[in-house]
């Protein structure tokens, strides 16, 4: 163990001192000579310019097309051999020219008299290279798992120095036009490297050659290729061109691994790769490989295109440091909401300056970045801006928000459907600084209308009766003499808010919504207020009925805590007080060692037991109280419990889970927790191959499908044993009025269909005991 982890630490000292060196020198190439890029023809054993890239700056310099060239840096331009096969000046710090008028003139070029050089060639390819060389050190002092980190740092590394030798292998440099072909095949093979051992450590099978050495011979044929083109620089174009096509061909097997799999296996952290990747190397491939490629002339310039690379190491980083990757979701939706908008602005200004303007590409890719970046930052402080000044936001006079709160705590103190009635009358004529507010009650036999709290009369033609049947939950309706809302409904009455405009007050749309959110509360505080009194009801006649207290409901709700407690003890006991007895007998042997060169090397196997068994534990909390349930949601929460059935289940998982828009927040609760029964049961029971669980969206609630190939199970043992959890899934579903149906026989596996009607729930007001239940079983 001791060679191995030194062994790997010294590999990684190594790469990074390579780094170290290899980079300031790569940046002192590219700092010391300006990078000109002007391309020329010969005529009569003459180099004429033909097109300046730099535009703007030529005109100045009085640099035209049609200009020979006599002198680069002092030599004459006839001896320098690399002009002969690449007509191009890419870097220089001295011109002398013959104009068309036979003027010489001598242009002195400094590094940062070219526009954007300071940009592009000091400050990006420098900070860049100093963040990289940050984050390796700081992934090397928080790892957790050796080996991909140290494959996730050298891949950090050979990218920075991809994207730092652009610049020297621009000008011709020889180390930097080796580092940068290498680096550029290597990088992408420690990737595929990286993503072959991040398979095996998410349990997924891994799609491409387990040999990957093999793919390291790639970079070293680059590597040694290259030294050819220094001994023979004709051969540098083809060099160039060989390595863009081995780039684009590793770069098609990633996208194709990462692809493949998320289709296949539906894993977050492949689609966060997979955005990872194609979202930055898009202006690479597309903008400079492939049009150099086949066209041999590249739409924008590599150092621009490379900009987007910046994004790849610092995206694996966030899926490789955070603990639960899932807390991530809400950041990546709001960055992509805010890419959404940015990047098409700016798309659409970058096109009316190309139309409208004669800016050079170089020119317009810097406005365009600016304004994409500027926009990200402008939505972001916009939205914090409006989450600190919602109150005056929402409202000159007041915050509503917490209008609504103090509201909704006034109304819960009472007790009464009349007088929860009566207190909103009053709030709602409080806060909205109106006199004339009623609620009345509509009887759906006789058609007579009840006012409480009437402050005005009103007659009988006044309200439309038509208008009072056709009222649902949540509508405001405005008629010529009133405002009418909707408050509640049963099988006889129908509540409803009246309030008198007096055909000159207008509510507007912040009142409107905190009206809308105060009924919703109100016609849950009126159904909750109606079930317990019936339950009290009940229970005072069965009480009265023989004159004794209710032991069986004492009993029952003693039953069922007790139950979940030995559960939970039981789990316990077999699985975290196991490994902590077994990591005290280990510490308990540390403490009477006499071989003090081994304590280390035990101690980071006991720390290693500790963090293993705080997770499990940390899993049986998740259990109990899904955390991202409440945070941010029912498919986040189902999407980390699929995760981690993945990872232990030795089945294929297929499953679909849609979003849901419950208006009862326990379905939710119920809806992760069939699901936790349902998968817990395929890993403990159903020993199957392939197990298929699909949540689908209904107009009235849900529908939940289970199914799997396993041993299934004998009808008559679930009835007598309510074995499998079956018990406690058909309880949760029966207690919300759905429907529960088992098709099973044994050997051919089972299917479970689970249907709940949010709707038919809540129209029901009949209170339940709980009793054994009945199935509905189907073999």
């Amino acid at each position: 163990m001791f060679g191995i982890n030194f062994f790997e630490n010294k590999r990684i000292w190594l790469a990074i001192s390579i780094y170290l060196t290899v980079g300031i020198y790569l940046l002192y190439v590219t700092y010391s000579t300006p990078f000109l890029r002007i391309k020329l023809q010969e005529e009569h054993k003459q180099w004429i310019i033909i097109d300046p890239y730099y535009k703007e700056w030529a005109e100045k310099q009085r640099i035209a097309s049609g200009d020979i060239v006599l002198d680069i840096d002092g030599k004459n331009v006839n001896e320098l051999i690399n002009i002969t096969y690449d007509p191009v000046i890419r870097a220089a710090n001295e011109l002398t020219l013959l104009k068309d008028n036979g003027e010489i003139i001598h242009i002195h070029i400094t590094p940062f008299d070219i526009p954007g050089q300071l940009l592009y060639i000091l400050i990006l390819p420098g900070c860049y290279y100093l963040l990289s060389l940050i984050i390796s050190f700081f992934l090397y002092r928080k790892k957790r798992e050796s080996t991909l980190i140290n494959l996730l740092i050298l891949f950090i590394l050979t990218v920075a120095l991809a994207y730092v030798s652009i610049g020297a292998s621009s000008r011709l440099d020889n180390i930097g036009t080796i580092v940068n072909r290498s680096s550029m095949l290597i990088c992408l093979v420690i990737l595929i490297h990286f993503l072959r051992d991040y398979f095996l450590f998410l349990n997924i099978k891994w799609l491409f050659t387990k040999n990957i050495k093999i793919l390291y011979i790639l970079p070293f044929i680059i590597f040694v290729l290259s030294i050819l083109s220094i001994v023979y620089p004709f051969t540098n174009p083809l060099f160039s061109q060989i390595t863009l096509g081995l780039f684009l061909i590793l770069l098609v097997v990633i996208l194709g691994i990462l692809g493949i799999g998320y289709t296949k296996y539906k894993t977050p952290q492949l689609k966060i790769f997979l955005l990872s990747i194609i979202i930055p190397f898009l202006p690479f491939l597309f903008l400079f490989a492939v049009p150099e490629v086949f066209f041999h002339r590249s739409i924008l310039s590599a150092e621009i295109c490379s900009l987007f690379l910046m994004l790849i190491p610092f995206s694996f980083i966030f899926t490789q440091l955070t603990e639960r990757i899932f807390d991530m979701e809400y950041f990546i939706s709001r960055l992509r909401y805010y890419f959404n908008f940015s990047f098409v602005f700016a798309l659409w200004l970058l096109l009316g300056l190309y139309f409208l303007t004669d800016l050079s590409m170089t020119r317009l890719t810097e406005i365009f970045f600016f304004a994409f970046l500027s926009l990200m930052a402008l939505f972001y402080i916009k939205e914090r801006v409006d989450y600190r000044k919602r109150k005056i936001l929402f409202s000159t006079k007041g915050d509503y928000i917490h209008r609504l709160y103090t509201t909704v705590d006034s109304i819960g103190r009472v007790g009464k459907i009349e007088d929860l009635l009566g207190r909103f009358v009053q709030e709602v004529g409080l806060q909205l600084e109106m006199e004339n507010v009623s609620a009345l009650t509509y009887d759906f036999q006789t058609h007579c209308v009840t006012f409480i709290n009437k402050s005005k009369d009103y007659t009988q033609h006044q309200i439309d009766e038509v208008l009072l049947e056709r009222l649902s939950l949540g509508d405001i309706k405005k008629t010529e003499h009133f405002y009418i809302a909707f408050i509640h409904q049963d099988a006889q009455y129908k509540r409803i808010l009246v309030i008198d405009h007096k055909q000159s007050i207008y509510l507007k749309d912040e009142e409107l919504l905190w009206l809308e959110l105060l009924l919703l509360y109100l016609n849950n505080f009126i159904e909750n207020t109606k079930m317990v009194k019936e339950l009290l009801d009940q229970l005072k006649h069965m009480k009265e009925a023989d004159n004794q207290p209710l032991p069986w409901l004492n009993k029952l709700l003693w039953l069922r805590f007790e139950e979940e407690k030995y559960q939970l003890a039981q789990e316990l006991h077999d699985t975290i007080l196991q490994e902590q007895l077994h990591i005290a007998r280990e510490m308990d042997m540390l403490m009477h060692t006499k071989d003090i060169k081994a304590i280390p090397f035990q101690l980071v196997k006991v720390h290693e037991q500790m963090v293993a068994s705080l997770s499990d534990l940390r899993g049986y909390c998740e259990s109990l109280k899904p955390p991202l349930l409440d945070t941010l949601g029912l498919n986040a929460a189902l999407e980390k419990l699929l995760q981690k059935i993945h990872k232990r289940a030795d089945f294929l998982l297929i499953y679909t889970v849609d979003r849901l828009y419950l208006e009862d927040e326990r379905l939710n609760l119920m809806v992760y927790r069939l699901f936790q029964e349902l998968l817990n049961n395929a890993l403990k029971h159903s020993k199957a191959t392939t197990v298929e669980i699909h949540l689908l969206g209904t107009e009235e609630g849900f529908e939940m499908i289970y199914t799997d190939d396993g041993v299934g199970c004998n009808i008559d043992d679930i009835i007598l044993a309510d074995s499998m959890g079956i018990r406690g899934m058909h309880e949760r579903v029966q207690s919300f009025n759905g429907k529960f149906v088992i098709e099973t026989k044994v050997g051919e596996g089972m299917t479970i269909r689970i249907q709940v009607s949010e709707t038919h729930y809540s129209q029901s007001s009949a209170y339940r005991i709980l009793h054994r239940p009945t199935y509905t079983i189907r073999g």
